[in-house]
């Protein structure tokens, strides 16, 4: 069916459209330059237009600082936060005993790090120092950001990002008094 004839011009008809891609490629980067010129260490590339951009002062943080959280706090709903509370369940408990992480009875208002019995990372204990009791703002702030605000802490999870979550946990972890 197929001959050695055939099998040398199929071979050659696919050689030669590789060669001629290859040459055609050669010719166009030769004509037209993409990417940034060569030019010596450290000169500045000469842009065709610049479209300036206003730096936004502290950008998303600037706009977490100006939520008033105690007047979230004073309309946080008890029933949602039992609703948010879920995420927590997974190491937290509220009857008395402790999960892979401390309970939370009680939590509002008690020292950092004072659960009898149970074994914190040395950076929640080193942290007793910076925030001595768990204050709703104390809370508010280490629910935003667990790691960001205890380096080295065991706790895994990321955080609470909407600040009506923190406050309504907040809420229903204060009626678990």
């Amino acid at each position: 069916m197929f001959n050695t004839m055939t099998v040398t011009k199929a071979a050659g008809a696919l050689i030669g459209a590789l060669l001629f891609l290859m040459l055609a490629n050669w010719a166009a980067g030769s004509l037209y330059h993409v990417g940034a010129a060569h030019h010596g260490e450290g000169e500045e590339v000469a842009q065709a237009y610049t479209i300036p951009v206003e730096e936004a002062a502290g950008g998303e943080e600037a706009a977490e600082e100006t939520i008033d959280f105690a007047a979230l706090l004073a309309s946080a709903d008890a029933a949602a936060g039992e609703k948010d509370f879920g995420k927590c369940k997974a190491c937290h408990k509220l009857d008395g005993t402790d999960g892979v992480g401390p309970h939370l009875n009680g939590v509002v208002g008690r020292e950092v790090a004072a659960v009898a019995g149970f074994s914190y990372s040395p950076a929640m204990v080193e942290h007793r120092a910076d925030a001595p009791q768990w204050t709703p703002e104390a809370l508010q702030e280490f629910l935003t950001n667990p790691k960001g605000v205890v380096p080295g802490t065991k706790m895994s999870f990321a955080g609470l990002k909407d600040p009506q979550d923190r406050a309504d946990i907040i809420t229903y972890l204060q009626s678990q008094q």
